[in-house]
Formats: C-alpha cells, structure tokens, sequence
C-alpha cells in the first residue's frame, strides 16, 4: 500500500477537508486531490462520494478511515519509543553490585535516576565480587558497580573509577585496641567478624598479610551481610576491616572505634564496569553519567 497516499487520505478524513489537509501538510490544495484520486486508482476502491464541492466517505472510506487513525497514533507511539529510547526516557537497566555500592551508593543514584526517568525499569541485585563480575561477564547485568582493589581488575572489563575510600580497622570502643596504634602482626591475633569468602575486602585483607608476611586472622564470625558484622562488633567481640564509607558516621558519635595500624593506608576503589568494546545503551550512558557527577559533587563536599 502507498503509505504516502493513505497519509494524505487520513488527514482529509480526520478534518474533513481538502483545503484544510493542504494547510497542514503545506501543499496546495489541487495537489491533494490529484494525490487522493491516484490514491483510489491504485487502491481499486472508492474512497469519497461526491457532491458538487461536498464530499463525503464512501462505507469502505471511513472503514479505512478508521484503520489508517490507529495505524498513524501508533507511529506516533513509536516515534515517541524511539526518542524517549535515545533521551534514555524509557528501557531497562539491571545492576549488579557488590555490598558496598548497593547499600551505600546506588540506593540514592537510583532514586535521583528513576525522579528523572519514571518509566525506565531498574533493578539491582547484591552480589560479592566475583559474582559480579560473572554476572555482567555472561550479560546478565548491564553494568557492575565494584569497590575493591585494582588487583580484580580484567583485562574484558572497562573500569570507570568513581573515587577512593580508605578501609578502616575497628573495634568497639570498650575493646582494648581501641583508638589505639598497633602493629599489623598485633591486630591480625585478634578474632576478625568478616563478610563470607569471595567479599573484596576479605580477599583484601588476607592480601595485606600476605604482602607483610603476617599470619592471617582467625574468622571468628562470618556474615553475608556487612550491616550485620559491623553491628557484631559494636557488642564488644572482634574487629572488623572495612570500608570508611560504611563506618565513618558510627566511629563519628562513638559507636565504634578505629584501631591505627602502622602500614600505609589501604584504600577502596568504587567504579563502575561494563564489557569493554560494547556500544551502551542511553539508558545505561545516562545512569554512568548521573554517578559520576554525583561522586564528583559529593566528593568536592567532604
């Protein structure tokens, strides 16, 4: 069918002139008709009984009349598809990422992201790191967000680095380290409460004994929350290695306490991941770019 010819067609059917389809179409009005009549011929059928200067449809014109008004206010709802698409307006974004970022971080990204794109479908899910990456690795996420060390850094991976936090060792203010500064031989002989095997900053933690040729610690108590070690050792038992991030308001009023370790500071990255090469999608740009502006201000803040 010649979409140009039912176009022109709809636009007289809808307001039921010539005169005015040619106005909005910004043609003159004899070439309407002439459009319309080549129209009819090609389609073999009627479309307007006429009278004089009068016209009106024919049964099958308004039938098509119908048709062609659900034909055109879908193409409309596709043009607006498209563009709401590239405005990242509309889509789906999953989220991979480890414990850090998905408590800490994203819940407010997200939130600021959904205020602005209502109908972009977003979830997140919490794995460890390795889980993440696999995870966005094998296309089950659109993206991964990651704290932890360069060391887990791979080679298929883009790595977009947000900032750096430093991870702190700490105790309960009652427990005998702490506020105080010790060798890393003499906290590694207390019990540890840490997230389960394959958490970044367990991982990181047994690095840094193997780095200065420490004995490890014992894992007193393991947790596959990090909510749940922290407020573990707020009770008075064991220290816990964690980020800055998760910790600074609760050493800040006294809850816990920090333990100073005579090594270098050892600092988180918090990124963000994609397979590298890969063509993003708006809706996945936009959601980067959103993080990486609210990093930088918040940041600029501290």
């Amino acid at each position: 069918m010649n979409l140009h010819g039912l176009r022109l067609f709809h636009h007289v059917a809808s307001l039921g002139s010539f005169t005015k389809a040619a106005e909005i179409l910004l043609i003159s009005q004899p070439a309407v008709s002439s459009q319309i009549k080549q129209f009819e011929k090609e389609l073999g059928i009627a479309l307007f009984h006429k009278n004089g200067k009068r016209f009106t449809l024919t049964p099958f014109g308004e039938a098509l009349a119908q048709k062609a008004e659900l034909f055109f206010a879908h193409e409309i709802q596709l043009e607006q598809f498209v563009q709401d698409y590239k405005t990242a307006k509309k889509g789906r974004l999953h989220i991979t990422a480890t414990y850090l970022p998905a408590n800490f971080l994203i819940p407010q990204w997200a939130a600021a992201f959904k205020a602005a794109n209502e109908e972009v479908e977003i979830s997140i899910t919490t794995r460890n790191s390795t889980e993440a990456f696999r995870e966005l690795i094998h296309y089950k996420a659109d993206m991964a967000m990651y704290a932890g060390g360069l060391e887990e850094q791979m080679e298929e991976v883009e790595w977009r680095q947000l900032f750096q936090d430093e991870i702190w060792f700490v105790v309960s203010p009652q427990h005998r380290l702490a506020n105080s500064t010790v060798s890393l031989d003499d906290v590694m002989k207390e019990p540890f409460i840490m997230r389960e095997a394959g958490s970044s900053t367990r991982e990181r933690l047994f690095s840094l004994c193997h780095t200065h040729q420490v004995k490890p610690p014992k894992i007193a108590l393991q947790f596959t929350g990090l909510n749940e070690a922290v407020r573990s050792v707020m009770t008075g038992y064991g220290v816990n290695f964690v980020s800055s991030l998760v910790v600074k308001e609760y050493v800040k009023t006294g809850q816990l306490a920090r333990v100073f370790v005579d090594i270098a500071p050892v600092k988180n990255i918090i990124a963000i991941c994609t397979r590298k090469g890969e063509n993003l999608p708006p809706v996945v740009k936009e959601f980067i770019h959103l993080c990486m502006e609210s990093s930088k201000h918040s940041n600029a803040g501290e």
